[in-house]
């Protein structure tokens, strides 16, 4: 993968994070936004860097859990799409949008990353 793109990916990776923690944030009150500001992101960093295909090039090639190339595209596809959900569910309905088509982009740019996946 490009290292452009590598690098793009890791902004959305941590926008992803940032999107979901303050969704938590938002939905609980006292001390339970701060379980849920933290956890949230956790749980979603947790999935993404646990879950891999064995030699991804884009991952490093470590696979803690093995998982199919599809297993892999929907957990990424779950943590943006979550994070899309979650600004909209804030109120951010064009910072959703404007997330959900830089997800979109950064995936047309990594058409042989996909295809390598959907082949694993």
């Amino acid at each position: 993968m490009n290292p452009l793109n590598s690098a793009f990916r890791f902004v959305l990776e941590i926008l992803a994070l940032c999107a979901i923690g303050y969704w938590g944030w938002r939905q609980g009150t006292d001390r339970t936004r701060y379980v849920l500001m933290l956890a949230l992101p956790a749980i979603a960093a947790v999935a993404w860097g646990v879950f891999n295909v064995p030699d991804d090039p884009s991952r490093g090639g470590g696979a803690p859990v093995r998982v199919p190339g599809l297993v892999r595209f929907g957990i990424e596809l779950a943590v943006f799409g979550s994070a899309a959900f979650a600004l909209y569910g804030v109120g951010q309905k064009t910072l959703a949008i404007v997330f959900s088509s830089t997800v979109l982009l950064h995936y047309c740019f990594s058409l042989e990353r996909l295809s390598w996946l959907v082949r694993q």
